[in-house]
């Protein structure tokens, strides 16, 4: 793998390597980076490019990761969904431009990221523990040699003895078929029915019926068992009040089903969340914020959080009387945190009581980080606190974003205003991730959470003395509320002044949105 990859970049071409796991990912860019020529050696344009993509991601809020610190003016960079998005772009940007020479990254590369190389080497054919499919390979030997970009390509996968058989199979494996998503298994009929009625596609039985002739789903199975999943999947929304059959036989939406269809949620998650609030609006904890943090976590995301139980326990011991009674509100027991935390046991997920409860305790684990979040914590602290990855925690806060628009869009067609209002202010602070004071100044590019308390505090107390700041006395603020300032003055003079001129550039942007942002409160002011 390593001489593969040094042999490409040495002719001056790109290589593109897809390791099993994000550990994997770092550790053979390591390995790699030792082999390629001595930074001496490097040509003086393609150093400059490196080291000024070294400054700009030492000028993030996430800051540097110390791996790429090292694999970095090497030519050699890493790219899996651990990382920050504006790290994985810069990564990415930098090698398309020829400024890396060797890309180690995941499988979600091949499938997302448009960058083409001349090599491809596949390092083992396992993402995880997983054989990958097919498709999945196809998509990876589908990056070497790209039309417009290189003249050849070649690809090359690497494997263990152990799964040489496997792997022969795999090469000359068909492509898997495509299968409609609206299949019984994954329940999609259901939701595309109640979508189709509730936005006044179809009404009737026969317009649902030729609906349905439409699906691959139709085309791909007996005509008798499609329009027998179809019934069955009418009966269900009518059964859990999604649904309603008029006299005239046709069907509509109740209110909850245009409420689940207004916040794009799946019925299955819909009905889940008509639940919680039902329940929330009987007693819902005003005195503090852990509720209504609880019932922004996004559903599907909180199914697939591991819970590290001592962190739980910890976070638990640290709330107020509000928090507790809150979490308990919902379920949560800390003597049964305490019996995972003595017991190193996993959550049982066997019958719907035990999924049911482990939805519970994920989502309330999931509900620290996002307090933590709109409480203006770094986004390295929150990563350290829980032991997560970075990328994980600005992935939460992206998806928590929509999901919290929905839940209002809900509160709203259900008629729960009141309810809806205190979503709705809690939503601004999830995506300034500030506290309530903080909203305004928010709004301007690169000024979120912690860089806007710490503007706040060093005399930039509002927008309009923003808009009226010196970039230049912004400088040391943005330096201050990066995680490399520790290190500050460990770099050598001419890095030190790189990053000065990023964090320069960084802050003339925040002079400059802040003055967009005014001038339109002004004239907003003017007009009325």
């Amino acid at each position: 793998m390593v001489a593969l990859a040094v042999d490409t970049a040495a002719a001056g071409y790109g290589a593109l390597v897809f390791c099993g796991s994000r550990q994997g990912c770092q550790i053979h860019a390591s390995t790699i980076s030792e082999a390629m020529p001595a930074q001496s050696a490097v040509d003086p344009e393609e150093l400059v490019k490196r080291l000024d993509l070294l400054a700009e991601l030492r000028s993030l809020p996430s800051g540097l990761d110390p791996v790429l610190e090292t694999t970095l003016v090497k030519g050699v960079g890493f790219h899996h969904a651990g990382m920050t998005t504006e790290e994985r772009e810069l990564i990415a940007q930098a090698y398309d431009q020829g400024a890396l020479k060797v890309l180690v990254a995941t499988c979600s590369l091949a499938a997302g990221v448009n960058l083409p190389a001349r090599r491809v080497i596949i390092n083992g054919a396992r993402m995880g523990r997983e054989l990958v499919g097919p498709a999945m390979l196809r998509q990876m030997c589908g990056r070497a040699g790209r039309k417009g970009k290189d003249e050849v390509g070649e690809t090359y996968l690497i494997c263990g003895k152990s799964d040489l058989q496997a792997v022969c199979d795999l090469l000359e494996a068909d492509m898997p078929a495509i299968e409609s998503c609206l299949a019984p298994e994954k329940r999609g009929l259901k939701r595309a029915l109640l979508e189709a009625i509730a936005t006044g596609l179809v009404s009737g039985y026969d317009a649902i019926k030729e609906y349905v002739k439409c699906t691959l789903l139709y085309r791909t199975m007996d005509k008798k068992i499609a329009y027998s999943i179809m019934h069955s999947a009418l009966e269900e929304l009518i059964n859990e009040k999604l649904l309603r059959q008029n006299d005239d036989e046709s069907y509509g939406a109740t209110q909850l089903g245009q409420a689940v269809v207004a916040s794009a949620f799946a019925p299955e998650d819909g009905l889940f969340v008509h639940e919680e609030l039902s329940r929330a609006l009987q007693a819902f904890v005003m005195d503090g914020e852990m509720h209504i943090f609880y019932m922004f976590t996004p559903l599907q995301m909180a199914m697939n959080t591991q819970i590290d139980w001592l962190v739980f326990r910890d976070q638990l011991d640290e709330l107020d009387e509000s928090g507790l009674r809150a979490l308990q509100f919902v379920g949560v027991q800390p003597g049964f945190v305490n019996t995972m935390v003595q017991s190193g046991a996993s959550l049982k997920e066997s019958t719907p009581e035990q999924v049911k409860l482990a939805r519970i305790y994920r989502r309330a684990y999931t509900a620290f980080q996002l307090r933590d979040l709109s409480n203006e914590v770094p986004l390295s602290v929150i990563a350290n606190r829980y032991r997560i990855p970075r990328g994980a925690i600005q992935t939460l806060a992206q998806q928590c974003h929509g999901f919290a628009a929905g839940m209002v869009k809900f509160c709203q067609r259900m008629g729960w205003g009141m309810l809806a209002a205190v979503l709705d202010h809690m939503r601004d602070r999830l995506e300034a991730g500030a506290r309530a004071d903080l909203l305004e100044m928010a709004q301007v590019t690169y000024v979120k959470g912690w860089t806007a308390r710490l503007l706040r505090e060093n005399g930039f107390r509002n927008l309009r003395a923003l808009a009226e700041a010196d970039a230049k006395d912004l400088v040391p603020v943005l330096m201050m509320a990066n995680p490399v300032k520790a290190q500050k003055n460990q770099l050598d003079p001419a890095d030190a002044e790189r990053y000065s001129k990023k964090l320069l550039a960084k802050a003339e942007i925040i002079v400059a949105s802040a003055n967009k942002i005014w001038e339109r409160e002004m004239q907003l002011e003017l007009d009325e």
